[in-house]
């Protein structure tokens, strides 16, 4: 049978990037209260294609994916990758898992608790050297300082999101990351809320109101101190609720 991915390009262009996007996947990942949690993964695959090539094989993409199904983590991420160089002939890999993960949330005054969920994701790419990467994004509220400060009733307020990205020696829970992060803005965002939590959240925010710029600087303070965390970005948007734009500040740093 005619191998037409095998065959000799005589464009001589390498491609970057060529593989699966966006295949779904069931995966299972370590928790740190409950030992394990199931999920859904958004995947995508990719390793460098050279100039000699006409094309990869995108079926070994997923065959890949499936021998280690039972073992998919940040763990063996780098097993996955070096795999996928072997099998591909390729010279680079790059994989990204991302996926909801859920923690149970406890409201502040009722107790009442219910499942959070945190957008996640495992980011790996290997040529001559690995590296991988966890992100969290973490949903919080901000109050304007300076609404608060002009205004005689109250002050705008509306969610943000803090997305962080990592490097670290080691190993870092998902749940210890969400920890140090979530109270960095104004306030905490719940699924779940009675009248008397609703009193405290909304109280609790207007005593600790922070510009976008507090918020980063907050995150960022943390991460500083912590010696597992050798790389790391973070971004942080306020979904403005009286502007047609989102205020936005970005901290990056290497140790």
């Amino acid at each position: 049978m005619r191998d037409v991915q095998n065959e000799i390009d005589l464009r001589q262009i390498e491609i970057d990037k060529v593989g699966v996007k966006n295949l779904r996947y069931p995966i299972c990942l370590r928790d740190k209260t409950n030992e394990k949690q199931h999920t859904i993964a958004s995947i995508n695959m990719f390793v460098n294609l050279p100039h000699q090539f006409r094309g990869t094989h995108m079926s070994r993409f997923v065959e890949i994916l499936n021998k280690y199904r039972r073992e998919i983590d940040i763990q063996n991420m780098g097993m996955i990758m070096k795999e996928m160089k072997d099998r591909l002939q390729a010279e680079s890999a790059h994989l990204e898992i991302e996926f909801p993960y859920f923690i149970e949330k406890e409201a502040p005054v009722s107790k009442a608790k219910s499942l959070m969920e945190y957008q996640c994701r495992f980011i790996g790419e290997i040529t001559d050297r690995m590296r991988i990467y966890l992100g969290v994004s973490v949903p919080i509220m901000t109050v304007c300082p300076c609404s608060k400060e002009i205004s005689d009733y109250g002050a705008h307020n509306q969610r943000g999101m803090i997305h962080v990205l990592l490097r670290f020696k080691g190993f870092l829970w998902i749940e210890d990351v969400i920890a140090m992060v979530e109270n960095c803005g104004s306030g905490s965002v719940y699924a779940l809320l009675k009248r008397e939590d609703e009193k405290y959240v909304t109280e609790h925010s207007y005593d600790n109101p922070a510009f976008v710029e507090d918020v980063v600087r907050n995150v960022a303070q943390k991460f500083n101190r912590n010696e597992n965390i050798t790389w790391y970005k973070i971004e942080v948007e306020s979904y403005e609720s009286i502007h047609n734009h989102d205020a936005y500040a970005s901290i990056t740093r290497t140790f």
